[in-house]
């Protein structure tokens, strides 16, 4: 799996404003922004990026994937915009 890939199956199934995927090929780390984790605690919003990959996990795909989810105004804030 390369992070083109990853980020293509993370994006097909969650609306997001910023994505960003870097890593090893086993081990990956993602910056997400989407509005859909709008009033969700950090376990919510991972469990929803893991919904996008399906399979993936179970099988190896991805072995690992280290994250960041924010909100839009939360992106903004971080972000100093």
């Amino acid at each position: 799996m390369t992070a083109e890939q990853l980020q293509q199956l993370i994006g097909a199934g969650l609306s997001c404003q910023h994505l960003s995927v870097e890593g090893d090929g086993r081990h990956w780390y993602a910056t997400i922004v989407s509005p859909e984790f709008e009033g969700k605690r950090a376990i919510a919003r991972h469990q929803r990026v893991y919904a996008t990959l399906g399979s993936k996990l179970q099988t190896d795909e991805v072995h690992a994937l280290s994250m960041k989810t924010y909100t839009p105004a939360e992106w903004a804030a971080q972000s100093g915009n």
